[in-house]
């Protein structure tokens, strides 16, 4: 089976990625794609219910997401009951939403579980005892086929250690938030891919996808009107296209995508 991820999405990427999902759904066989859309919406902060129906109709089938996910209030209700919208399953259980779930396609099962790492994030329970925890309830072709794990978080450390903990017993493990992608896709020693952070879908000749020239104000304390705001020129892709064998639920290879803008383009042929 193969995964499409990619990277939080911001609104500059979204007509992009209307007109290359379904090319690479068809041309690299794409079976189930798995996004982070926490910062879709047009001003960059959180996700609208419109645009996640959009992001559902051009072939996202779970959206996660991370510390911005409650940026528009219209979510509360919609999280209650999309369960293809994610939350990070750590963050405090009096919160609406779903952390993971098990979804069905073509009579498969896939467990698709968000988390959010602690230093530098918004306070939430143990990232590692939340982690132990669902590896105790959830086994790979036991309770599903497939399972896939997005980690939300700054430190580096966390994310990497939360990969060797769900090694051989998850299919993939990525990181988001960071807006950068990392080179460091590989299949771990147990058999699970993992990638540091899968980076952004949005223009990088920005600051992480906002507008670079405000940024740099409100960074050298310039007075000025403006906020922050994405930047909306040159969009890039940015992904992982994991290919799972059938038999074990563990990864036979991930390779790193990057479609268009200002990066270097990196696709397989």
């Amino acid at each position: 089976m193969k995964f499409l991820v990619l990277g939080d999405i911001f609104p500059s990427s979204i007509k992009l990625l209307e007109k290359k999902i379904p090319l690479l759904i068809k041309k690299k066989k794409i079976d189930f794609i798995i996004a982070n859309g926490e910062n879709a919406s047009n001003d960059a902060n959180g996700i609208t219910i419109n645009i996640a129906k959009k992001l559902f109709k051009i072939g996202i089938d779970v959206l996660t997401s991370g510390n911005h996910i409650w940026d528009k209030k219209e979510i509360l209700e919609y999280i209650k009951t999309e369960k293809r919208l994610l939350r990070p399953l750590n963050m405090s259980n009096n919160l609406p939403g779903f952390g993971i779930n098990i979804f069905k396609k073509k009579g498969i099962k896939i467990c698709v579980i968000n988390l959010m790492t602690n230093y530098f994030m918004l306070k939430s329970r143990n990232v590692f005892t939340t982690a132990n925890s669902i590896i105790k309830k959830v086994k790979l072709k036991k309770n599903c086929d497939y399972i896939i794990v997005d980690v939300h978080g700054e430190f580096a450390g966390e994310k990497m250690a939360i990969g060797h903990l769900f090694d051989g017993k998850s299919t993939l493990v990525f990181g988001s938030h960071t807006h950068v992608p990392t080179s460091d896709a590989r299949i771990l020693s147990k058999g699970t891919a993992y990638q540091t952070d899968i980076g952004m879908c949005g223009d990088y000749d920005s600051v992480i996808g906002l507008n670079k020239k405000t940024f740099l104000k409100k960074m050298l304390k310039i007075k000025t009107n403006e906020s922050n705001f994405p930047a909306f020129k040159n969009a890039s892709i940015c992904g992982a296209i994991v290919n799972a064998n059938n038999k074990t639920g563990l990864a036979n290879s991930i390779n790193q995508i990057i479609i268009g803008g200002n990066l270097n383009n990196k696709v397989l042929s």
